[in-house]
């Protein structure tokens, strides 16, 4: 537990905390604690800080992110040393005495409604070394031209893989492909298919 005040003290996470508004952090931890249960693949931290920037807050995603992952890494390691909601606050207390009040109300809120339900299990921490597929997003374009070759006509398709880390960050990664590359991703895909037929 000592880690995970550690980890909200340092890097000005508490600071950082403090700039967002109450029913976003509530938001925040909710996500978090569906995560912790496996309920969502992951935290959409770029949706939620461009909703906090736009309501006039000055916050990057890097930041929203550590506080994300310390969050998480707090709810996990209290579910896993089963703390009732008034332990976790008085650790919080005895640790960190600049957090600010709307945190520690929103902290006690969410862990006293959902503590119960964080399943913590060693099948769960294994699985969770790996990201989890949320979302593929595809589409087919063509080159015309070029600054070097005036009549390209060049087919491609651009994948978009959107993908939760271990962590429960999302976030997007984009490809491009030959058709030649495609064909063979597709077979791949079909193969793939087939031997889970077989399971």
């Amino acid at each position: 537990m000592a880690r995970a005040l550690g980890a909200l003290d340092g890097g000005g996470a508490v600071e950082k905390i403090r700039l967002i508004p109450q029913d976003f952090f509530a938001e925040l931890c909710e996500q978090i604690i569906q995560h912790l249960n496996h309920k969502i693949p992951g935290i959409n931290t770029a949706e939620l800080c461009q909703r906090i920037q736009t309501s006039g807050v000055d916050i990057n995603i890097g930041d929203l992110a550590k506080i994300a992952n310390t969050l998480s890494f707090l709810f996990s390691t209290a579910a896993r040393n089963s703390l009732s909601t008034e332990e976790l606050i008085t650790t919080l207390g005895s640790g960190i005495s600049t957090l600010p009040k709307h945190a520690v109300q929103v902290i006690r809120h969410v862990w006293n409604e959902q503590s119960k339900a964080i399943a913590v299990s060693e099948d769960a921490s294994d699985m969770a070394t790996v990201g989890q597929f949320v979302d593929m997003k595809w589409k087919l374009g063509v080159a015309m031209s070029s600054d070097t070759c005036r009549s390209l006509k060049y087919p491609y398709v651009t994948v978009t893989l959107t993908v939760a880390d271990p962590s429960g960050q999302i976030t997007d990664k984009s490809f491009e492909m030959t058709i030649p590359q495609f064909k063979n991703f597709f077979r791949q895909f079909k193969e793939m298919a087939s031997v889970l037929e077989t399971v």
